[in-house]
């Protein structure tokens, strides 16, 4: 497989591919058949082979169809929220400078960026017989005409980055960058058409559409897609459609782990679970095996590298709790202020390369400049390597707080807070400080009693003085991505002003 048009090569093409929860079920032959149909609408309507689509479309089995039908056509698949306002919409497809807008006929706010934007509207919908139509003006596309297949290095898929410390960055990745991501996450748990992944992750997302989608068509198993997360659904829809793995953020697992109980979760679970996009502290990890009875494999990836860097390993390879794994067919080093690697042990900036790296954001030679060192891509991540190549992150390196020239690692102050058996989620952050420059502070959600006067004890029962958040900001919810993920800049933002 060299590109995403050969994606859908399985064993047998009676297997399913993808299961729609109350929705249609679509087997190998009946997926590969729509993409192709599809694929074949839209050159006859004259979609231009390099430029992008902005694809605005629910977790469903037409985005799959619409996404891999852009693809196959030669094109440029550029996803989008669907929960975008009508500003944001108009910013990331006028940045991609998108030649179609496919969209769900409700989407008016998408609808109404195109047309300010002067970008041609498709509508995609599931017809009664579960086949994908695309519509014009409303009218249906029929005509067709053979696509010509795309090469290794044509560009398959156009992302921003989550502009976490500037202006979003349009990242773009080719068909050979996705193949060589989807062939690392295969082989690092061993998938095969025997598998099924249960996918709760929004797939406009590397971590959704690459992480736990895209890997389990290209190894022959079903996706089971509902059209969103729901925990009380969850287990439900893990026993109908016999899904063997999932993979998520921490909110998600953590979710499942305070429901579990009330909603009959089995002791005896998934072949194995994957956490990925954000840390998963050590307790969270340990809750989970002990209560799902699976083998929870930590990973490590971002947009710029088609998702996966690093993994811990499937049994009976070792599974180290606050680490990310070694490198799963890509380049891991540490790198220190200057460009110079750093032997183990030794903290500094995270730099990756490999066959699934981009070769750099779009139209952006500065971000350019700055993120290739030497061949190597410098990741923003700090962390340190140990003796096994096993990776730990240690947090980004705009967010660690400085306090009075010591630098405390978010991440470590997360962990100990989330370790009180009262809190159930828990947030640091930088605070201004007039006599240190910057202090810790912290936003925690409750699950049982206690004071902030309580937390912060318990804090300095296990960190040094200075580490322990001078204000403990109790709320009922933490500021999230579309993806769950907390952004330590919003939660910044949100608590550090109040009294």
């Amino acid at each position: 497989m060299t590109t995403l048009a050969s994606v859908l090569k399985p064993s047998s093409p009676s297997d399913r591919a993808v299961i729609v929860p109350e929705g249609p079920t679509v087997t190998y032959e009946g997926l590969a058949s729509q993409v192709e149909r599809v694929a074949e609408e839209l050159t006859a309507i004259g979609i231009e082979r390099g430029r992008t689509v902005s694809i605005v479309l629910g977790n469903n089995l037409e985005y799959l169809v619409t996404f891999l039908a852009v693809a196959r056509a030669g094109a440029i698949a550029a996803p989008l929220n669907p929960a975008y306002t009508t500003d944001e919409f108009k910013f990331f497809m006028g940045d991609a400078q998108a030649q179609f807008a496919i969209i769900s006929p409700d989407a008016a706010q998408a609808g109404e960026a195109a047309k300010s934007l002067s970008i041609p509207i498709l509508t995609s919908q599931i017809d009664a017989s579960g086949q994908t139509r695309l519509a014009r003006n409303g009218a249906a596309l029929t005509a067709r005409r053979e696509a010509k297949p795309p090469s290794p290095d044509d560009v398959a898929l156009f992302l921003h980055t989550s502009g976490t410390t500037s202006r979003p960055k349009g990242v773009p990745l080719t068909h050979a960058n996705l193949m060589a991501s989807l062939g690392n996450i295969r082989k690092t748990y061993g998938l095969t058409p025997a598998d099924g992944s249960l996918v709760v992750m929004p797939l406009f997302h590397v971590h959704g559409l690459l992480g736990a989608t895209l890997s389990t068509l290209s190894s022959g198993g079903a996706v089971v897609v509902p059209p969103r997360f729901s925990a009380s659904r969850f287990w439900p829809v893990r026993e109908e459609t016999g899904a063997t793995w999932y993979s998520a953020v921490p909110t998600i697992h953590q979710t499942l782990l305070l429901r579990a109980d009330s909603d009959g979760a089995p002791r005896k679970s998934f072949r194995f679970i994957r956490s990925c996009s954000s840390a998963l502290v050590p307790t969270v990890f340990q809750q989970l095996e002990s209560r799902f009875g699976a083998p929870v494999l930590e990973a490590y990836g971002m947009t710029e590298a088609s998702h996966q860097m690093s993994s811990n390993p499937l049994p009976p390879g070792e599974r180290s709790a606050g680490t990310v794994g070694a490198g799963t067919g890509v380049a891991i080093a540490i790198m220190d202020d200057k460009g110079a690697l750093l032997p183990a042990g030794q903290r500094g900036e995270v730099v990756i390369k490999g066959p699934n790296v981009t070769k750099g954001y779009a139209n952006n030679p500065k971000a350019n400049a700055e993120s290739f060192v030497s061949g190597w891509f410098r990741t923003g991540d700090q962390g340190l390597m140990d003796a096994r190549s096993y990776l730990t992150l240690t947090g980004r390196i705009k967010e660690l707080i400085n306090r009075a020239g010591e630098k405390i690692s978010p991440l470590e102050v997360d962990a100990v807070l989330i370790q009180h058996p009262a809190v159930a989620e828990a947030v640091c952050f930088a605070c201004p400080d007039a006599k240190y420059g910057e202090v810790v502070h912290a936003a925690v959600v409750l699950k049982g009693s206690a004071t902030p006067e309580q937390i912060q004890a318990f804090c300095r029962e296990h960190l040094a003085p200075f580490k322990v958040p001078e204000k403990v900001h109790v709320t009922d919810k933490l500021p999230r991505t579309a993806t769950g993920k907390i952004q330590r800049r919003h939660v910044a933002t949100a608590f550090s002003q109040k009294p």
